[in-house]
């Protein structure tokens, strides 16, 4: 069962990337949910052909998605819920810089069960289910072994609301100036999918919803990561932090975040 569940998950992904890859080669229609927060037609239509296949397979299952967002149209009683990010990294997906991705995630009895994260234009697959292992287009997949703060590779993203961006930039410059680089990317879940792979050694992030982060949580989890919240604790999909790292590094990277939130 949980096998079949991977494939399907899988084999949606890479339909859905075809959808996105096909939009990257015409023009589209693009709109603003907020002052600087885009979504694009090509959001909506992998978010309508990701929602109805699984519903179609699993029509006693829950979905919850981006662009239904947290009203949660699709969200019944099920113990099984699906976590979908249509289209993650829309401003780069609307500028045509190629970093985006589409993510999707089984959460069963509000513990993450599996995750696939597919970027089309990479052609990169990254999947991953509980206990069994992070994989890249098959191949088993492990953080890094760095165990130096200063001598990692980071990432960040920044939130679409001004206030809170001015917030993570202030913790920008402390990692910029505790670590080797630190990287903005603009997609969570392929930055996450890049710390589980070992291209990068750690990424925090504030302001992010479940979809942007379910699958990349498992997957960096799987790759022998670690994941958390700012102050160390349990991960929460519903609380708007993570910290996710090649563990070497964990524990300084939170030292980094304290230090930041004591003296803002």
């Amino acid at each position: 069962m949980k096998e079949n569940l991977l494939r399907f998950t899988s084999r949606l992904a890479l339909q859905a990337g075809a959808v996105l890859r096909q939009y990257q080669n015409r023009d589209f229609n693009i709109s603003k949910k907020g002052p600087i927060d885009l979504v694009t037609e090509a959001d909506l239509e992998v978010e309508k052909l990701v929602v109805s296949k699984i519903l179609e397979r699993f029509p006693d299952h829950s979905v919850l998605a981006e662009e239904t967002g947290m009203q949660q149209l699709h969200l019944g009683n099920s113990k099984f819920v699906w976590i979908v990010d249509p289209l993650d990294g829309t401003t780069n997906f609307a500028h045509r810089y190629p970093f985006f991705c589409i993510s999707i995630a089984l959460e069963v009895d509000g513990e993450l069960e599996l995750g696939v994260v597919y970027d089309p234009m990479a052609m990169d697959l990254f999947s991953a289910q509980k206990h069994n292992g992070a994989h890249l287009n098959g191949k088993q997949i492990s953080v890094s072994p760095e165990t130096a703060l200063s001598e990692s590779l980071l990432s960040t993203g920044f939130p679409t609301d001004h206030q809170n961006i001015l917030g993570n930039l202030r913790l920008f410059q402390d990692f910029m100036l505790a670590s080797r680089a630190v990287r903005r990317n603009g997609s969570a879940a392929l930055d996450l999918c890049y710390v589980a792979a070992g291209r990068l050694d750690g990424f925090w992030e504030l302001s992010l919803h479940p979809w942007d982060v379910a699958a990349g949580a498992l997957i960096v989890q799987e790759a022998g990561g670690t994941v958390s919240r700012f102050d160390g604790s349990l991960l929460q999909l519903r609380i708007p932090e993570i910290v996710a790292s090649n563990e070497g590094i964990h524990d300084q990277m939170l030292h980094t975040i304290k230090n930041h939130l004591a003296n803002p």
